[in-house]
């Protein structure tokens, strides 16, 4: 399978750049759920509204970046893809022993923003560098970083495995791969409250919220993408707002608005004021405010290497289990 899974990644490293252009190989054999272009005009659109600090992108960096600090090594040179790019780069403080970082969106205003935060507060000890391109279509070469960086990004991509087998193959050996996307429970609140309102408005629903992997498909797409010493693990994170509508404008700020391929393009204005009053009536708290869950998944791999831990092989275990139970009393 990993074989396979490395035809597959190179050849899509073989033909995304030749001759200064930028091509784009078995797209039409691929199942599309998600409209990149509209998601690339919405983060063009979020990195205009973006807060100068927004409390659950920086917490979700601040928690990746933390894992960093459990690994003895250093890794030179990071590549940092889509998502909260620019909580990366402010929250790094020099974890990693990171003297490259490459930082790269698929939005032209998001690359902008973030090199204009640079220029503003330059990270210590650390070379920036700033590129255009699409996390489906990594524009680096093989074997060139130690460090993939994906915060919030990744779960828009049509093709999740080939994203991740890409990003284990521009890995050089013990290279470490992290992530974290967004999961199936987030937004259950808004899920809820909009199929209401939709089934007592329109009569039957349309997808408004994207679907999202779930905590149990995580270990699996790790192993699937050929990454060795795989880790998942899950937070989830409460934001209260004053208002349905205040949810929605943060989801903008953040660039996380819909963006499936099969979505209606309107939404009735009346549907949407009863999405907002079931809302309220269904989860409003006791000070007036309304909850927004979201799940994160938190995703760990490493680049296959001689040097890392293996299972020792079938039968080759000294001691029994006989001898174990008697040694702890629990013999007869």
């Amino acid at each position: 399978m990993r074989a396979a899974a490395d035809r597959c990644g190179r050849r899509l490293f073989g033909a995304l750049w030749r001759n200064g252009r930028l091509y784009c190989t078995d797209q039409s054999s691929r199942v599309k759920i998600f409209d990149r272009n509209l998601k690339r005009k919405q983060r063009d659109r979020a990195a205009w509204l973006m807060r100068p600090k927004d409390s659950l992108m920086d917490a979700v960096a601040e928690n990746l970046l933390d894992r960093l600090e459990d690994c003895k090594k250093t890794f030179p040179t990071a590549l940092c893809t889509g998502g909260s790019l620019e909580a990366i780069r402010r929250l790094l403080n020099g974890r990693g022993g990171i003297e490259k970082l490459i930082m790269m969106d698929t939005s032209y205003d998001m690359v902008k923003l973030c090199k204009l935060a640079e220029q503003d507060s330059p990270s210590k000890n650390v070379v920036t560098s700033f590129i255009v391109a699409d996390e489906e279509f990594l524009p680096v070469k093989e074997s060139s970083v130690d460090l993939v960086i994906s915060s919030l990004g990744l779960h828009w991509t049509n093709d999740l495995p080939g994203a991740m087998i890409q990003s284990r193959l521009a890995l050089k050996p013990d290279g470490l791969f992290l992530a974290a996307i967004l999961g199936g429970e987030t937004l259950r609140e808004l899920r809820i409250a909009c199929t209401v309102a939709q089934m007592e408005r329109e009569g039957g629903i349309s997808p408004r919220l994207s679907p999202l992997a779930q905590v149990r498909d995580a270990g699996n797409l790790l192993t699937r993408a050929g990454f060795t010493l795989p880790g998942v693990d899950v937070d989830e994170y409460t934001v209260r707002y004053n208002s349905a509508l205040e949810l929605i404008e943060h989801l903008r700020t953040m660039g996380e608005t819909n963006a499936l391929l099969q979505r209606r393009n309107i939404l009735k204005g009346d549907t949407a004021l009863a999405t907002a009053a079931v809302y309220e009536s269904m989860f409003a708290l006791e000070d007036g405010t309304i909850p927004a869950t979201f799940q994160v998944i938190y995703m760990t791999g490493w680049r296959e290497h001689p040097s890392q831990q293996r299972a020792k092989r079938r039968g080759s275990a000294t001691v029994s289990f006989k001898d174990i139970q008697k040694q702890f009393g629990g013999g007869t």
